[in-house]
């Protein structure tokens, strides 16, 4: 089945809307959670080696690696390149961590509605009582695949990180 734009968008719109307001926080918090995610992809794809070349070549400038001047050097040189490297990753692990938690809330939203309508009308409208656990079962739902998806990412990104920084660390030889 082929959907256009317009019919795309309508299928989101409707979604979003079964799902109540808490589904935008979800949603907001995924795109941002993804932008971190794909901008620690861009940089170790792009800056990451004008930032390693740079910290080698400032350490292979140094006449002298054996003092303990040279070895404070190179402990700077490393935390300076870990911070660049690690930038952004709590953060995304604070966001997948943020996504179930919002999920729940809208189960909590979600629920209370089931119950206003029960105390309304009796608890005789189960239409009205579907709509309203259908509300709280979207967000959790979408909640737990923000965070899946983000706990398979932030691992990605977490282990090139820390080899770019076991390498990074391998490169400033004290030998010579």
């Amino acid at each position: 089945m082929v959907y256009n734009l317009e019919e795309i968008l309508d299928i989101i719109s409707r979604f979003m809307v079964q799902g109540g307001d808490v589904l935008w926080l979800i949603a907001i918090l995924t795109f941002v959670m993804w932008t971190l995610v794909f901008e620690r992809f861009w940089y170790f794809r792009t800056g990451l080696r004008k930032d390693v070349d740079q910290a080698i070549g400032s350490w292979e400038e140094r006449s002298e690696r054996k003092s303990w001047n040279a070895s404070q050097i190179r402990l700077m040189l490393i935390s300076q390149s870990n911070l660049r490297i690690r930038a952004g990753l709590p953060m995304i692990k604070t966001l997948v961590a943020i996504a179930p938690l919002l999920g729940l809330l809208g189960t909590v939203t979600g629920m209370i509605e089931v119950f206003n309508v029960m105390a309304v009308t009796g608890g005789g409208d189960a239409k009205s009582m579907a709509g309203g656990v259908s509300r709280a079962t979207i967000p959790t739902m979408a909640g737990m695949v923000a965070a899946l998806s983000g706990v398979f990412s932030n691992t990605y990104v977490t282990q090139i990180a820390d080899r770019e920084c076991k390498l990074f660390e391998d490169h400033l030889t004290t030998d010579h």
